[in-house]
């Protein structure tokens, strides 16, 4: 069986198995690749100070429905894996907060890459 000759492939390939071993950890924490794909929007959205509210998660047409997304929302904030805030200003936006059991998972995603990264260069 032929291995992959690039060293970039190698290296990203290691990331995917760390990045499993990760994922497989936390009791709880356990996410389908859709749940995942709306966790890291809605966390992208907040690392850039501009955090997310329910309805523009719901209104991410690629990652599903408005009612698939609502229900993947609640399956996160029942995981601890996001909050919603209210901001005095306007009562009526929720935002989306990650929790800080997500941003510990997030941490480890980013201990893994990099122990990828040392992995390919030893």
């Amino acid at each position: 069986m032929e291995t992959p000759n690039s060293p970039f492939a190698t290296a990203y390939l290691r990331f995917l198995q760390l990045t499993r071993i990760v994922q497989a950890l936390p009791e709880g924490m356990e996410m389908d690749a859709n749940e995942s794909a709306l966790l890291e929007a809605v966390v992208l959205r907040w690392h850039e100070n501009q955090p997310m509210t329910v309805r523009e998660a719901i209104a991410i047409a690629a990652l599903g429905s408005p009612a698939t997304l609502h229900k993947r929302i609640t399956r996160l904030r029942d995981k601890e894996m996001l909050s919603t805030l209210n901001t005095p200003s306007d009562r009526r936006a929720k935002f989306l907060i990650p929790t800080q059991r997500t941003l510990d998972y997030f941490n480890k995603l980013g201990q893994s890459m990099q122990q990828a990264g040392n992995n390919q260069a030893g």
